[in-house]
């Protein structure tokens, strides 16, 4: 990214971290939890582009 965090986005990071949807979709890396996230909440969820912006990843990219 071309800019850095602001503390909203990290505040909005945050709720994507403890979400349950997106935990499990970034812990497994297949199912509905991973589809879900990939296709439609990255697209919709301010949480999800929050998580992007401060982590550097998709929300639903596994820890490497």
């Amino acid at each position: 990214m071309n800019h850095s965090a602001s503390d909203s986005d990290r505040k909005l990071a945050q709720v994507c971290v403890n979400c349950p949807v997106c935990t499990r979709a970034r812990t497994r890396q297949h199912g509905v939890a991973f589809w879900l996230v990939k296709h439609v909440e990255n697209q919709l969820c301010p949480f999800c582009k929050a998580y992007e912006c401060v982590y550097g990843r998709k929300a639903h990219e596994g820890e490497s």
